[in-house]
Order: structure tokens, then sequence, then C-alpha cells
């Protein structure tokens, strides 16, 4: 059974940083390739960040710059450093993984930048 389990989410202010954690079972991790999404109020899910099982990395270009992903394969873990936050990062940040071409999501993990 695939479980993903975000933490690390919290209020911070503009200008802060939050490491986000994703600890997944189930799979063989260092196989597979990692994703945080994030989802504001009354808005879609979108792509932040996606680290593959060779280590390289990529996000959209609205992303570059604030969000750093990577991963501890030896501890089944995937992170999300995420630096300068605005108030527009505001969202639920949630872990994700394909496996056998399903999608596995997490619980996601509440992400909250105001002063």
């Amino acid at each position: 059974q695939v479980q993903l389990v975000e933490s690390g989410g919290g209020l911070v202010q503009p200008g802060g940083s939050l490491r986000l954690s994703c600890a997944a079972s189930g799979i063989n991790f260092r196989n597979h390739d990692m994703r945080w999404h994030r989802q504001a109020p009354g808005k879609q899910r979108e792509l932040v960040a996606i680290i593959f099982s060779g280590g390289a990395t990529t996000s959209p270009d609205s992303m570059k710059g604030k969000f750093t992903i990577s991963r501890d394969n030896a501890k089944n873990t995937v992170y999300l450093q995420m630096d300068n936050l605005e108030p527009e990062d505001t969202a639920v940040y949630y872990c994700n993984t394909i496996m056998d071409a399903q999608n596995y999501w997490g619980q996601g993990t509440q992400v909250t930048v105001s002063s």
C-alpha cells in the first residue's frame, strides 16, 4: 500500500522560509519520480517541482528561483525548500508519485504566508 505523508507546513511571515518533507512507503522509492504540487483556495492544483529517480530536477518557469526539491533515498523522503515566500504562496502543498499508471497523493500540508 502506497502512502505519502507530508509535514513541515505552518505559518510564516513574508520573506520567510519553510522546508516541507514527504515520507513515502509502499514503493521502491529510489526508482520513482516524485512531485510537489500546491492548491491555493479557489484555484486549481498546480505543479511546483519534480525530482526524477536519477536526481535531476525541473519546475515550471513560474516556480523557478523560490522552490528547491531534493530527495534522500536512504530515508524514502522528498523535500521542498521554500524561500522568500510571499502571501500568494499560501496553499496546501501535496506530495505525489505515480506507480503502475496510478497517481498517489499525500494528505497535504498547509502553508500560510502572512504577517
